[in-house]
């Protein structure tokens, strides 16, 4: 129903911010990631996903397309409502999510609060695949950290190869600035 809301903040916790647009106050829930950008602002824009429950409506505000996309397809995930998926993305940015899910890390979505091993499971096994991130998402490895190898690592994870082991692949080849991203995806095929 709303995209997204642009105006003033007139409130901000952690959990629910206030947003003034053009007279009309808007509650929306967010998460911990969210709040972190908001804390210096005073107008902003927030994505938005409405959800629709027979006892109220519930406004969830997010700071880029990307958490409300990720939110999302939490929420098509059997046993994890709105609450569930706030709390794990006020837990891990979509980044650590992400790499939670392509390197099948169960124990890193366990020390969530309120997800267990059943759930950590569902979670990898109905998001594997799905949380491709962009070539300058700022969550992305530390060993990743010029256009090649960040074309290299998207290349192979387009080939099927999971995140997790594509990094380790493009780690072992040696002077790796140096190469045109075919000549690193070949290395790092060979290095699997």
């Amino acid at each position: 129903m709303f995209a997204y809301l642009e105006g003033n903040l007139v409130y901000k916790s952690p959990s629910v911010v206030n947003m003034d647009v053009h007279g009309v106050g808007y509650e929306l829930q967010i998460t911990l990631q969210t709040f972190a950008v908001l804390q210096p602002l005073i107008k902003c824009r927030l994505y938005t996903h409405l959800q629709v429950r027979e006892d109220a409506w519930v406004l969830y505000g997010f700071a880029d397309e990307e958490e409300r996309a990720t939110f999302r397809q939490l929420l098509n995930i059997s046993g994890v409502g709105a609450a569930t998926a706030r709390i794990i993305l006020s837990s891990l940015n979509t980044g650590e999510l992400e790499r939670a899910v392509s390197g099948e890390d169960a124990k890193t979505l366990e020390r969530v609060k309120g997800i267990g091993a059943k759930t950590a499971q569902r979670i990898i096994l109905e998001l594997k695949g799905k949380l491709l991130k962009s070539k300058n998402t700022s969550g992305s490895s530390a060993v990743i950290h010029n256009t090649m190898q960040e074309d290299a690592l998207i290349a192979l994870v387009n080939l099927g190869i999971t995140r997790g082991i594509a990094e380790n692949a493009i780690k072992k080849i040696d002077n790796a600035s140096s190469l045109s991203v075919e000549e690193l995806i070949k290395q790092a095929l060979r290095a699997l």
